[in-house]
């Protein structure tokens, strides 16, 4: 159909460009005249006249396709273009296109964030817009100028898919009852309109050219409201207002308050300028008076001075080395001259407060009596006999030397849950020192340890000058918590830093990048803790005394429950020990059937997930005393969630038992070895290793079976009994990862066992790295490997002789019941393992 055609000048949307001279003052004065022209001709006309949308009317499709907007609203009477990237709407548009009205409808969502708008997602009423080119994006998006015709209302949506097709009516325009009325909130909102434009509003001035060119009302309200940053829903509310009267005087009303929100802006922009004018003003004049008081010999007495005085009294007072003092009243002095409005007199301040704040005199006095310590000790943690006694060595020798002795640096070494971090509490407590804790775990930036440099924004000092800040004293008992756990990369390497820090003979004048200034951490007694010590460098080990923690035995898990975890679960959980109690055959089985550690971390938890069960049935009313026996526990809990190995009920061939240690403490291992014939019944045997083994263990095992095969002779087998055969080498618990040599006179018993026929002891358990030429090699968990070897039943166990000094770390009566044999030869290990068999025979 042929366009209607329009006698008025169509305003261009908000942010079109227009052809105007490109310089500044020309495009100002030519913009003014074209004002003025048409504010001239809008005080000449008599009155506004009214337009006639009948032919749009008549034009327009009942049934129109729906393209859905998602962040504005358009009116009547505008060309704008639009840029559409949904399937939906891109489909809309080609069937607009397709047909011949080439009209469309454009309806606001009400939510912005809806990507996939239903029918009840979109307002009521929108307008009906001209398609007037469509041009397809390389994207796959759309760009479409489009021309508003009409206010319509969506009646009923005919289809949602390939598009929205919908059926709309034109919404006729209610006529003004006074049309002088009308004639005068057109003016004011013209005159309102210019004023924003004139006053500083973000409005181009041919906006205001197009507006006061208008005469219809209808046409001056929709042209006015694109140019204001409104919401959508606001935009919907006026469009949505049809009679010409109320929308004009609501749009005065958003016109009024644009205006006054422009006002309050320009106040604020007034106010800033002016502080900042005056803070400029001000730091000529201070800087002026200066001047002239340097020149008199006078100094002023405003705040600066006062914090000068304040300053050096606090300089003077804080105990500090000469040198140091020296360099913070140089400090002082370049505070001083420096304007109190400059950047650096901030970062001179900050400087000076470190250095005044900083614990140079200020120490605690420790407690040197020797029964008190060794009480609180044993108070505070059960076993660790070996940690106490060097804690309490070291008392001894700082109360016989005084402050000549320089303070040691421990490192406490342990799986998770031993109490490591715990114990540096109580010997802080010990000692009668503060406690400082600084976790470096996860710690890569060498700025951490040492701090930055004064020349960045926001410099700090490191963690441990801070941490001695803190805490206000000189020498507390300062923990280090995973020393084994600090990382490097371009920043640096923290371990490095901590060299200086823990090295007795070099921390005397430990050197902090921000303080610039030697700082004594002799008198601080440094703990660190790890779980692991080969991460840690070799130069940071060296200076370290390594004092390493063991798991618990079962029997100290047991008193550390009942004496400790018990009781403090107890009162955690809001219970009192007349309504619950541990029995030791509870705990026992806690121990045992519910939890694998070399700690009591999870023994704890445990114990704490009874009590909460406890608990919540004493607030439903049941109030009933629970003691909690081993069956309790399997109520309370379920069933058993660990289950540690046993002796073998029975002597097997090609099965022996092995000591393995792992980092939930030790156990024992059933490693078995299964012969085949091959195919041809002869030729080299081919030896197979399963149970996701390590190359260590894959190693140990290749020289256990070059072994056996090189003592044929000492089983009182012929030459070449292994030709033939294929070995099948397994070590169960497929799915956990193992390594580690020490099972290697193990795997050598199972194969000697499996090749010559002969059982294997079901009570002995054995441990130790082999040759080629069967030596025994040491190995470490001794401890651990025993007490698993005394829990699962074993009789008698074989270790290496170089691992006899660890049996003095064994509890006695584990010793006595169990009977050790020490080996340094895989030969004196094979007879004592192999029960003797009437005949050889063949392995079959």
């Amino acid at each position: 159909m042929p366009r209607v055609p329009k006698s008025k000048p169509v305003p261009p949307p908000p942010g079109a460009l227009l052809e105007l001279d490109l310089n500044p003052l020309a495009v100002e004065s030519e913009a003014r005249e074209r004002i003025a022209v048409a504010r001239a001709a809008l005080d000449a006309s008599d009155s506004i006249g009214f337009d006639d949308s009948e032919a749009i009317d008549a034009a327009l499709p009942d049934i129109l396709p729906l393209v859905p907007i998602r962040d504005n609203v358009y009116f009547p009477h505008m060309i704008f273009p639009l840029f559409v990237g949904r399937d939906r709407s891109v489909k809309a548009l080609e069937a607009a296109m397709e047909s011949t009205s080439r009209f469309i409808v454009l309806a606001a969502q009400k939510q912005v964030t809806t990507e996939d708008p239903d029918a009840e997602d979109i307002y009521g009423i929108g307008i009906a817009a001209e398609v007037m080119q469509l041009l397809k994006m390389p994207d796959n998006t759309v760009r479409v100028m489009l021309e508003g015709a009409r206010r319509v209302r969506l009646t009923e949506f005919v289809q949602s898919d390939p598009y929205f097709l919908v059926h709309v009516e034109p919404i006729q325009s209610v006529p003004p009852v006074n049309r002088t009325e009308v004639e005068a909130l057109a003016r004011t909102a013209t005159q309102q309109f210019e004023r924003l434009v004139t006053e500083g509003k973000n409005i181009p001035p041919e906006a205001l050219v197009n507006v006061l060119n208008i005469a219809d009302p209808d046409h001056l309200a929709d042209t006015i409201i694109p140019y204001l940053a409104l919401r959508v829903d606001q935009k919907q509310v006026l469009l949505e207002t049809t009679p010409v009267r109320d929308r004009l005087e609501k749009l005065s009303e958003v016109l009024y308050k644009e205006y006054e929100i422009l006002n309050i802006q320009k106040n604020i922009r007034s106010r800033v300028e002016k502080e900042m004018g005056d803070n400029q003003r001000e730091f000529i004049l201070r800087e002026q008076l200066k001047a002239i008081q340097q020149e008199l010999g006078e100094r002023g007495a405003d705040d600066h001075d006062g914090d000068l005085t304040e300053y050096r009294a606090k300089i003077e007072g804080a105990g500090m080395p000469t040198p140091v003092q020296e360099r913070a009243f140089k400090e002082l002095d370049r505070f001083d001259k420096t304007p109190s409005a400059s950047p650096e007199s901030g970062v001179i301040r900050n400087y000076l407060d470190w250095l005044v704040a900083m614990p140079w005199s200020t120490q605690t006095e420790e407690s040197l009596e020797m029964h008190e310590a060794e009480a609180i000790l044993d108070e505070d943690h059960y076993g660790l006999e070996k940690v106490k006694e060097r804690i309490l060595e070291f008392l001894a020798v700082r109360k016989l030397a005084g402050s000549a002795v320089k303070g040691p640096i421990l490192c406490f070494v342990g799986p998770p849950g031993v109490g490591k971090t715990s114990l540096g509490k109580s010997v802080a407590r010990a000692l009668g020192r503060k406690f400082v804790r600084v976790s470096l775990g996860g710690v890569r930036d060498e700025a951490e340890i040492r701090g930055h440099r004064r020349t960045y924004v926001g410099a700090m000092p490191g963690r441990i000058i801070q941490a001695l800040k803190q805490c206000g004293s000189r020498n507390p008992v300062f923990m280090l918590d995973e020393i084994d756990k600090i990382g490097s990369d371009f920043r640096g390497d923290p371990s490095s830093a901590l060299l200086e820090a823990l090295d007795p003979e070099q921390n005397g004048e430990f050197s902090d990048h921000y303080l610039e200034v030697p700082f004594d951490l002799s008198d601080v007694m440094f703990v660190t803790t790890a779980n692991l010590l080969d991460p840690i460098p070799p130069a940071l080990r060296d200076r370290m005394e390594v004092i390493s923690f063991s798991g618990y035995t079962e029997a100290e898990k047991l008193a550390i429950a009942e004496r400790y975890l018990a009781p403090k679960q107890i009162g955690n959980n809001g219970l009192k020990p007349e309504q619950i109690g541990f029995e030791s055959d509870g705990l026992r089985r806690l121990i045992r059937e519910y939890t694998r550690e070399a700690g009591v971390r999870n023994l704890e938890r445990e114990i704490g997930a009874i009590c909460r069960k406890v608990a919540r049935g004493i607030a439903s009313g049941d109030t009933s005393y629970r003691s909690i026996s081993p069956e309790a526990v399997a109520t309370f809990l379920g069933g058993r969630r660990y289950h540690w190995g046993v002796a073998e009920e029975r002597d097997e061939v090609g099965a022996a038992t092995g000591l393995v240690y792992t980092e939930t403490g030790g156990d024992t291992v059933s490693i078995e070895v299964a012969l085949t014939r091959t195919a041809s019944g002869t030729g080299d045997p081919r030896l197979t290793l399963t149970g996701q083994l390590g190359d260590v263990m894959k190693e140990s095992a290749q020289a256990a079976w070059t072994y056996v095969r090189s003592r044929l002779a000492l089983l009182g087998l012929p030459e070449g009994t292994s030709n033939g055969w294929d070995v099948h080498l397994h070590v169960p618990a497929g799915a956990v990862p193992k390594d580690g040599p020490s099972a290697g006179v193990t795997i050598a018993t199972a194969l000697a066992s499996a090749l010559s026929g002969r059982a294997v002891r079901k009570d002995l358990a054995m441990t130790g790295e082999i040759t080629l030429r069967g030596k025994v090699l040491p190995v470490g968990g001794v401890k651990e490997k025993i007490l698993a070897a005394h829990r699962a039943g074993i009789l008698q166990v074989i270790l290496p002789t170089e691992n006899e000094k660890d049996l003095e770390d064994i509890p006695a009566n584990v010793r006595q019941e169990l009977h050790f044999t020490f080996a340094s030869s895989a030969d004196e290990i094979l007879p004592l393992a192999l029960l003797p068999a009437a005949t050889v025979a063949e392995p079959s």
